[in-house]
């Protein structure tokens, strides 16, 4: 097991599903004040740096220094930029029609259902999907080649999302597209640029956990999840359903991939 400290890794569980709770109790105190469940979004990065920056101070004296430091900022980097892209993307707008449709049906109290089936489930899924982060606070080795290969990925990923982003933010200030699909850039390519480079960061930060095997078997679960949610939750299948009445829509589906990145088929 190359020395892996399994019961010290056990404890930092709790302190990771503490922290992630608390984000989320915290996040759903400052909707109900403000009567606007989406801001939910915007914790759903804030919760992974959380979880990065007390495992981190959970793990002195464990792991080796480097992989920790790079778990811990890797994390918090694309957390924090996501927590605020989303936080701007959302500035003056109203209730996020996913939650809306989804609170309209909520048996009892709006709140209380909310707090059950979107905080404390996001909560839950921070915990799980940030196991390889957790895990890589307390691996003894110096990082090796696949770890600089999961950073490379990492790179590659907040790359696609950031400018994925920029590109869409910037199409939409333009008031000649109005209606119009996003076809250009990092869009011609993938629908999904952003889900794509998510999709690349949690495999990155699984890849620093896997110059331990053991380790890697036990958090292999988390990139699988995340990749579910983007793929088959939340991410892409849902915003697919949203989009698929626009005028332009079909035929962009026609000629760019759903998901990897390619070149467009042709008109």
């Amino acid at each position: 097991m190359s020395g892996f400290p399994w019961g010290a890794f056990a404890l930092n569980l709790a302190w990771a599903a503490a922290a992630a709770l608390a984000v989320m109790l915290v996040t759903f105190a400052v909707a109900v004040r403000l009567g606007l469940h989406r801001i939910v979004d915007i914790a759903w990065g804030i919760g992974f740096t959380a979880v990065a920056v007390t495992t981190f101070a959970a793990s002195t004296g464990e792991g080796d220094l480097v992989r920790r430091l790079l778990a811990t900022a890797l994390t918090a980097l694309w957390g924090l930029r996501l927590a605020t892209h989303i936080a701007r993307r959302g500035r003056g707008h109203g209730e996020d029609p996913r939650y809306e449709a989804m609170l309209a049906k909520a048996p009892g109290n709006r709140n209380v259902y909310a707090l059950r089936m979107v905080y404390l489930l996001q909560g839950a899924l921070v915990w799980l999907v940030s196991l390889p982060v957790q895990a890589a606070q307390y691996v003894p080795e110096a990082p090796s080649a696949l770890t600089w290969a999961g950073v490379a990925l990492w790179a590659v990923g907040v790359g696609f999302e950031g400018i994925g982003d920029a590109q869409l933010a910037r199409f939409k200030s333009d008031p000649a597209n109005r209606g119009r699909i996003m076809d250009r850039g990092l869009w011609s390519w993938t629908r999904h640029p952003n889900y794509f480079g998510d999709f690349c960061v949690w495999w990155g930060l699984f890849l620093l956990v896997c110059d331990t095997p053991a380790v890697a078997a036990a958090c292999l679960v988390s990139p699988v999840v995340m990749s579910l949610l983007l793929t088959k939750g939340s991410g892409q299948r849902l915003l697919e359903r949203h989009m698929a009445g626009r005028p332009g829509y079909a035929e962009y589906v026609a000629r760019t991939s759903g998901f990897f990145p390619r070149p467009p088929r042709s008109r």
